[in-house]
């Protein structure tokens, strides 16, 4: 199976780092492109691959394509390798918000086309994804996707509907965890911890209670009863989350994030809805209504 890359940024060179490390193909069967001279020398060089300026090129070489560019170059990207790409290559979106019906309608012929929505933990792999295939693939074919993309984490077959959703509680919510572990390690600073500690404490805290929830079968709420004693330190922590509104920020974010994939909203990024979520907790606190 070769694999081909029109675009190689941090998204890309995670994906390509978990292929190669997890032997899903050799490095010989990937081919990527860059734009730049400079990006090609330090790819080929960190990743042992060829790479190449020319998008024709890695069209016509692959049989699977994966489009890692921005969403807004897809396309002018597909425009310019359309007329190479042959009719029996699974071509993959990793872009939010570009349907199937769109994608196929740029490529103006029936084609093999899987979206899927990756996320930045893909970077030390560790990535969830989700992958949805056309009409025109077969179960094969999506597997075929699914096993790639398991090179770099877990993977869920999803219908086309959810993947908003999708990019909601996984594609983006990386930012959200990111959030939190700072806050934490903010307040171990404030009672004196170095700053360095408290990010391991924190982010260990968090991969530790994440593992739980996956290799335990337990519903959050239980788990997080068990470390509630009565009358202890951690219930009083969690009557105060409660109270600043903690379940309602992330839960009007994650609908924000969703919205936006649709483009029914015009927010610049989700964190504005933190922000706003701060802003109102700080003028209830002053006694503004």
């Amino acid at each position: 199976m070769k694999i081909g890359f029109i675009g190689c940024g941090n998204m890309a060179s995670a994906m390509i780092g978990g292929i190669i490390k997890n032997q899903v193909v050799a490095p010989v069967d990937i081919l990527a492109s860059a734009k730049t001279e400079v990006s090609r020398e330090k790819k080929k060089e960190e990743l042992g691959i060829a790479m190449t300026a020319d998008n024709r090129e890695v069209a016509a070489f692959a049989e699977v394509l994966i489009l890692a560019v921005k969403p807004f170059y897809y396309e002018d990207v597909i425009k310019e390798i359309r007329d190479v790409v042959a009719d029996d290559t699974i071509v993959v979106s990793i872009a939010p918000g570009k349907k199937l019906t769109w994608i196929e309608g740029l490529f103006e012929k029936p084609l093999k086309i899987v979206r899927t929505m990756p996320n930045t933990p893909a970077l030390v792999g560790e990535g969830m994804s989700c992958v949805c295939g056309n009409a025109k693939c077969s179960s094969e074919d999506v597997d075929t996707v699914c096993r790639i993309f398991a090179g770099f984490g877990k993977t869920e077959i999803v219908e086309e509907d959810m993947i908003d959703v999708v990019v909601g509680v996984s594609g983006s919510s990386p930012a959200y965890v990111f959030m939190f572990i700072e806050a934490m390690a903010d307040a171990a600073v404030a009672d004196g911890m170095p700053r360095a500690q408290a990010y391991r404490f924190a982010a260990q805290a968090v991969l530790g209670s994440a593992k739980m929830v996956l290799e335990t079968g337990k519903h959050p709420g239980e788990l997080k009863d068990m470390v509630c004693s009565p009358k202890g330190t951690t219930i009083e922590a969690v009557r105060v989350l409660e109270e600043k509104g903690l379940r309602s920020a992330v839960f009007e974010a994650m609908k924000a994030c969703v919205k936006k994939g649709t483009g029914s909203i015009k927010y610049r990024n989700i964190m504005r809805i933190y922000e706003e979520h701060d802003r109102r907790l700080k003028d209830m606190q002053g006694g503004k209504r």
